[in-house]
């Protein structure tokens, strides 16, 4: 078998949880033998264009530097059009010429841009390869919320509705275009399900490669501190942590605890909150985060907009912190709020929940306990990549009666409200 994989960009390092979706999910295809070519952007890894690491190569293309505004003008929503380049499109057609290809997988929707391609060259003929489409969301919902809880400049907004606009029919053309389709969620999969229902929809959560913690006891020795790791640099991530910090960095001050930051942001946005806050330390990008993880009593998922799966959230159980949430904020994870996770309705209701449990040793070391517990057994990846090859190798009964996918709109103005 041999598969050609569209992502977005070169998932080494991992920085956030699509590159470790991403990246931990090509190695474990790889594992079951299967031939992988990927073609993707350059990121700060050191792989080069054509380096193989058998049985995967890589095919990597220099990123464009275009402003991000610059979607605005494009029928592709700016999740797509950044990937939609000349040098990504050569690459492309260069792979299609190079052999026969059992299977293309299309990760995440950002690979969007290729279906016209797909379409141009094998038309919905016998030897169009199987099309997979590893979705990370469910994008109509998600980048509608974002485009609701967005309040800044009434220009953004009106940018973010019309990108979710767009998204949505991207989406759309997707799942019409393709013959499977993966969501990482339960809940995402039911949506997809309800739109097409006579395509295959199974759900590939992440799996979980790091550290596991065999036992820890949270006591007087951690320090009063609650811990947020996260990827700042999607809008989406930036709302969530600005929402919530406002909220309850003086809730933290006047309890004497701290809440600490940790990860990726654009540093003009982490200079910006800085000057504001009392009650927290923004740390920023680390090279190691087990110290942190291990010096914290409590983990925070404050997540109002964005969605699929938190990858971080695994981070926090299998490293043994007890964790408050949002509400609705943790899909796809076996955990039942009060049994072995602490969810609250609001920002400011999660920060002072936090305070007033964060000495209470007995409850915070039952709930990572009971966390630890209902997840050990399952998020392992190579299962994932079971998961995934047979879904390649399945017949495909209904390719027959595929959906017609129709085309994008050409002018922007058709994807109004």
């Amino acid at each position: 078998m041999h598969c050609l994989w569209l992502t977005w960009i070169d998932p080494a390092p991992e920085h956030d949880g699509q590159r470790i979706y991403s990246g931990r999910m090509i190695d474990a295809v790889a594992a079951r033998g299967v031939k992988i070519d990927i073609l993707c952007f350059h990121s700060e890894s050191v792989r080069e264009r054509g380096q193989s690491e058998d049985p995967v190569r890589w095919w990597l293309v220099p990123r464009d530097e275009r402003p991000g505004w610059w979607s605005v003008f494009s029928r592709l929503p700016n999740l797509s059009h950044r990937c939609d380049t000349l040098a990504m499109r050569r690459g492309f057609r260069d792979l299609l010429e190079r052999r026969v290809w059992d299977t293309i997988v299309m990760d995440g929707l950002s690979t969007g841009w290729a279906l016209d391609i797909i379409d141009a060259y094998f038309g919905d003929g016998p030897d169009r390869p199987r099309l997979i489409y590893i979705s990370h969301n469910h994008e109509e919902t998600t980048r509608a919320l974002v485009a609701d809880n967005f309040t800044g400049n009434p220009l953004m907004a009106a940018a973010l509705k019309i990108d979710a606009r767009k998204a949505t029919l991207l989406e759309h053309r997707m799942m019409d275009s393709v013959d499977v389709i993966s969501a990482v969620t339960p809940e995402d999969a039911e949506r997809f399900s309800a739109r097409v229902p006579q395509k295959p929809v199974f759900v590939l959560s992440p799996g979980y490669g790091g550290r596991r913690v065999p036992s820890r006891r949270i006591g007087p020795h951690v320090p009063r501190r609650a811990l947020l790791v996260g990827s700042f640099e999607w809008l989406a991530k930036q709302m969530n942590l600005t929402e919530f910090l406002s909220a309850a960095d003086p809730i933290f001050a006047e309890a004497g605890a701290e809440i600490q930051v940790v990860g990726n942001g654009e540093r003009g946005f982490f200079d910006r909150l800085r000057p504001q806050l009392k009650g927290t330390e923004i740390v920023g990008p680390v090279d190691d985060i087990r110290p942190y993880l291990d010096n914290a009593r409590v983990a925070i998922l404050p997540e109002r907009s964005g969605g699929g799966f938190k990858v971080k959230m695994l981070d926090y159980v299998f490293n043994r912190i007890p964790v408050a949430a949002l509400e609705n904020s943790f899909a796809g994870v076996p955990l039942t709020s009060k049994k072995n996770v602490l969810t609250f309705n609001s920002h400011e209701a999660l920060a002072r929940g936090v305070v007033e449990i964060i000495d209470n040793f007995d409850l915070l070391n039952g709930l990572q306990q009971d966390a630890y517990d209902a997840c050990a057994d399952e998020f392992d990846w190579s299962q994932r990549g079971e998961t995934l090859v047979a879904m390649m190798k399945k017949p495909l009964l209904n390719r027959n009666s595929r959906r017609v996918a129709t085309s994008l709109p050409n002018s922007i103005m058709t994807v109004l409200p």
